[in-house]
């Protein structure tokens, strides 16, 4: 595992042209199939040629991700604040491993390095960071496709809340709308590539 700080990490022309950000729990959840469909996902993003930038755990959905990801051979960059990299759960199987000195740190290195946003079920942190990344979108601060997986329908209760912010005018349907909605990893992983 080759450990890089922000400054040293450049793209070169070995890594690939489009990368995916994948933000998802750290746990596996309840529901076989969050870990059903992590699998699929990492195992989809290879297929297509894409490579993965993930939080650089081998632990729940994140290490699943990226366990497939790199069975199928994409370059795969996990990104890790110091706060957690002793805590034993950093991956050292990863192509590039990058270590940062804060979570917000990690968060905007993700964003430079993804030419799109996948999520998968998670937790309070993974909420923080597909709000975040929208909330970017809306602001212009990007314009990278924002795509959750209702795997199992468990986004649900986030769609219905959004719908209801619009109707209450706190909203506006275009912004809305940047968030799209995958059924499953494949399809996720089309919309990515069609941007």
């Amino acid at each position: 595992m080759a450990v890089r700080y922000p400054e040293e990490t450049m793209t070169d022309s070995l890594q690939p042209v489009r990368r995916v950000a994948v933000y998802c729990g750290s746990a596996v959840g309840s529901n076989p199939a969050y870990l059903a469909e992590a699998r699929a996902l990492g195992a989809a993003i290879a297929s297509a040629g894409l490579g993965l930038v993930y939080g650089g755990t081998n632990i729940g959905l994140m290490g699943a991700v990226a366990d497939a990801a790199l069975a199928g051979g994409a370059h795969t960059i996990g990104v890790l604040p110091e706060l957690l990299a002793g805590r034993e759960i950093a991956h050292d199987g990863l192509t590039e491993f990058v270590l940062v000195s804060t979570m917000h740190e990690r968060k905007a290195r993700m964003v430079e390095l993804a030419d799109a946003f996948l999520v998968l079920p998670g937790g309070y942190g993974t909420l923080e960071e597909l709000l975040e990344v929208v909330t970017w979108a809306q602001l212009g601060l990007h314009a990278k496709p924002c795509i959750v997986i209702n795997t199992a329908g468990y986004w649900d209760g986030l769609l219905a809340f959004l719908d209801s912010a619009v109707a209450a005018g706190f909203i506006k349907q275009k912004n809305r709308d940047l968030l799209r909605v995958a059924a499953n990893a494949k399809e996720a992983v089309g919309m990515a590539v069609e941007g």
